[in-house]
């Protein structure tokens, strides 16, 4: 295995820190190694302790290590929030050789005069996207490399973010004993991931449900047009169960995850589970129809939520309708309720990779594709990542958790069922 064809991504979220690694061989990718560890220092994406997050950083890396028996030095961690801000920029400069041939040092000076830019203080650039270059008036150019031409123009997106939320990142990134190669913006990576051609360019919203929020994104014309960030998501799901069954957070979170149903009418009452009540050695039995009252509710409140924000956001109009993806959407019945909400199409988006065919993984994967694509437009060295044989520690046995596939339902006629979370918030949003 060539190592200089590594690539290595770090996805930060608030319930689960993911490590990817890639191969990339004749521009294709395949995903040779997973690491995932439980996120301890984080709260609704934001960093809330470093150390602790730190420590969640190392397990995620040591697994994935673990996985292909190399260590790995560098990775390219993706960024997100409400602190992150879009900004078009516009750069010119004069073909510098004498044949007048494009290379790359001409790239690398357009993309610097488009940063020149005034900034404030408490910002900074991230990255700088380009959408189009224009070689002597000719555009929609996407690699003038090669071409002959005089004048060269590149017509992009400058992506900025707050100083200290990018600073706390990059530091616990780096007390890990890692590199940062480079940083991507998670909704353009979810992106590269989740969305087809024909659906950014009529114009699309990516819903990415995660742990504790929810990325609503907007692509229309082939780009990015907007992102912003719901502090709600499948923690919330995992709150409202733990109280409406009086359990632990712990018990609660396996419950969603094996017996949760996101869509009441389709809930099965033959579907039972027992539950441990919190403070006491008693077990309560319950069935899928009754945690799918609580699930139902407070997802349907987050989606009301994305569909305000598309309005804040001025979106009137989406051909493409919506995409979801993120580890809360990987549960029975999202996409029957997105539906209801929405009034629109809407699917489902999983990476198309094996080991990796979860929602939650897609940016993840999507920083990979993303940050090999971005990083051969400007001319950026990303490889390598991986170094020398990784020392294994000491087996350990580990608990594979299978998921428990839904029973099959019996055919019987149904009765309609009224759900008192559910029309409450109907009669509270209309």
């Amino acid at each position: 295995m060539n190592q200089n064809e590594i690539l290595v991504s770090l996805d930060i979220g608030t319930s689960r820190i993911k490590v990817i690694i890639g191969e990339i061989m004749n521009d294709s990718l395949n995903i040779i190694g997973v690491g995932s560890a439980k996120s301890n220092g984080m709260k609704k994406g934001a960093i809330v302790d470093i150390d602790q997050t730190v420590q969640s950083i190392k397990s995620a890396v040591e697994q994935a290590e673990r996985m292909v028996d190399m260590k790995i030095d560098r990775v390219v961690v993706g960024v997100n929030g409400n602190h992150v801000q879009l900004q078009p920029c516009h750069g010119v400069v004069a073909v510098s050789a004498e044949n007048r041939e494009i290379g790359d040092e001409d790239i690398a000076r357009v993309i610097d005069a488009a940063q020149v830019v005034s900034v404030p203080p408490e910002r900074e650039i991230v990255d700088v996207i380009p959408e189009q270059f224009v070689v002597d008036g000719q555009d929609e150019i996407t690699d003038p490399r090669g071409m002959i031409g005089v004048r060269l123009e590149m017509e992009g997106m400058i992506i900025t973010c707050a100083k200290t939320v990018l600073h706390n990142t990059l530091k616990c990134v780096e007390r890990a004993g890692l590199e940062v190669l480079d940083v991507c913006l998670q909704p353009l990576a979810a992106g590269t991931v989740s969305l087809s051609n024909d659906e950014t360019n009529l114009g699309v919203a990516l819903v990415d449900v995660g742990g504790g929020s929810t990325t609503v994104s907007i692509f229309e014309e082939g780009y990015l047009k907007g992102t912003s960030l719901l502090p709600y998501g499948g923690d919330n799901l995992t709150k409202d169960l733990s109280i409406g069954l009086r359990t632990s957070t712990e018990e609660a979170e396996n419950i969603k995850l094996e017996y949760g149903h996101a869509f009441f009418d389709d809930a099965s009452e033959e579907e039972t589970f027992s539950v441990t009540i919190i403070g006491s050695n008693r077990q309560q039995s319950f069935n899928q129809l009754q945690i799918s009252d609580m699930i139902e509710a407070r997802l349907e409140e987050i989606f009301v939520f994305a569909a305000k924000e598309l309005q804040r956001m001025g979106v009137t109009d989406l051909p493409g309708g919506f995409v979801l993806t993120g580890g809360a959407m990987n549960m029975p019945g999202v996409l029957e309720l997105a539906q209801d909400v929405f009034h629109s199409n809407v699917r489902l988006a999983i990476p198309d990779y094996l080991g990796v065919r979860e929602p939650q993984y897609t940016s993840g994967v999507g920083i990979l594709q993303f940050a090999y694509r971005n990083a051969r437009i400007q001319g950026k060295e990303l490889f390598p990542s991986v170094s020398a044989e990784y020392e294994q520690p000491a087996p350990q046995k580990q608990k594979r958790v299978s998921k428990q596939q839904p029973k099959e339902q019996t055919s019987k006629p149904k009765e309609k069922k009224e759900s008192g979370f559910s029309n409450l918030l109907k009669y509270f949003f209309d």
